[in-house]
């Protein structure tokens, strides 16, 4: 197992956040930050493991200064009304 980072990101924090201009406020976002040291098949499978268990959609991706890898997950949020 490498040194993957995972942050969620609030909707108060999301503005800010440099990669997150034009967020939307139906979804909520993921991201993941990935060492330089660990192998991009490593970094991929979890991604894909994130995409199909949890919900979630790759939104952007980038390589850091020094290597590192940061994707930028989200899923949209299901509001669920009160019947009764």
């Amino acid at each position: 197992m490498g040194a993957m980072r995972e942050q969620r990101l609030k909707h108060s924090s999301v503005t800010d956040h440099p990669v997150m201009l034009g967020h939307d406020e139906r979804y909520e976002y993921l991201s993941l930050t990935v060492a330089p040291r660990e192998h991009p098949s490593e970094a991929r499978t979890r991604v894909k493991e994130h995409a199909e268990y949890g919900k979630w959609e790759l939104m952007r991706s980038a390589v850091l200064y020094g290597g590192a890898r940061r994707y930028v997950m989200r899923r949209r949020i299901m509001r669920v009304d009160r019947t009764m």
